[in-house]
């Protein structure tokens, strides 16, 4: 069993997670936009705030990101060293469907505020080129949570070795104690316990097109309990291929949400009912003061019609 303290007298919020078999489906942050910009660090626990940014970027990041309910990261190589001159940003749409990754570079991170990341919303282009191959980000910020750093820094270097072109740190994507956390972008894909193990898997299936059902924690394109029936459903019909199944309806009634996705074998319904009930409360992070309630999500049912 995985010990809850990664050293003497510390509480580890990841390991406690995995004592307690918390499941991961259903954990991903719902987002659909997304802007990463290369920052080299030192990142601080709220990096948009904390790191060494131009003045007032950071701020005038976070005030966009709430306006466009958008996800703004800062990202780094875990062994590069960065061009000052050419300074990488992302631009991701994590649409279900049809998702998208952008791709330029800057030398003064201060032109990102020429984006469009309104119109990325909204389906179109931030002004940034089109990409094909995807973007695989390990979140190593451990000035924000200690575990991001102790899990996520091997799993990164990991798949630093393995996929160079591809492979990212990122800052806080959320989900501490799923620690190590990979983020795969543009398909917004959430992975939890991700180790030096596991990640070289989990990005070559991706890249054949295939899920890693074990680690996936959900779809950030759509809310939890969407992301439960999904996975519920691809083991249902024992596939884990990328898109073997579409989101069409949505129904929420008295805590019960019904998905329909349509298959290749026609529509299927998956009723998922969600409670926090009071037992479930825990620490979330390793510098959390207090317990907080855990949603819990329940398969129901799951239909063909």
């Amino acid at each position: 069993m995985t010990s809850t303290t990664g050293s003497p007298g510390r509480f580890a919020c990841a390991a406690a997670s995995a004592d307690r078999a918390e499941p991961l489906a259903g954990t991903a942050t719902h987002v659909r936009t997304w802007l990463l910009l290369e920052h080299s660090g030192p990142w601080g626990p709220t990096a948009l705030l904390d790191a060494r940014l131009p003045d007032g970027l950071g701020a005038e990041l976070r005030r966009r990101a709430k306006q466009h309910r958008a996800k703004i990261l800062l990202v780094r190589r875990a062994r590069a060293a960065r061009d000052p001159e050419r300074l990488n940003v992302f631009a991701a749409r994590a649409d279900p469907v049809r998702p998208w990754l952008e791709h330029g570079t800057v030398a003064d991170l201060r032109d990102v505020l020429d984006l469009d990341l309104g119109a990325l919303r909204g389906g179109g282009s931030t002004g940034l080129d089109r990409v094909d191959e995807p973007l695989l980000a390990v979140c190593t910020n451990g000035r924000h949570d200690a575990c991001c750093a102790q899990f996520g820094r091997p799993a990164a270097m990991r798949l630093d070795e393995t996929h160079p072109d591809l492979a990212w740190e990122v800052s806080h994507i959320g989900g501490d104690r799923f620690a190590g956390n990979l983020v795969v972008l543009p398909h917004g894909l959430y992975y939890g316990r991700v180790t030096p193990d596991n990640v070289d898997a989990i990005a070559d299936r991706h890249l054949a097109g295939e899920l890693s059902l074990d680690e996936l924690r959900g779809r950030s394109a759509y809310p939890n309990a969407v992301q439960v029936a999904e996975i519920a459903l691809l083991r249902h019909l024992g596939t884990a291929a990328l898109d073997a199944v579409r989101l069409t309806g949505r129904r929420v009634e008295d805590g019960v949400t019904t998905a329909r996705f349509a298959a290749a074998d026609g529509e299927h319904d998956v009723r998922v009912a969600t409670s926090t009930p009071a037992g479930s409360a825990t620490r979330l992070t390793c510098q959390a003061g207090r317990d907080n309630p855990v949603p819990q999500h329940e398969v129901l049912s799951i239909e063909r019609r």
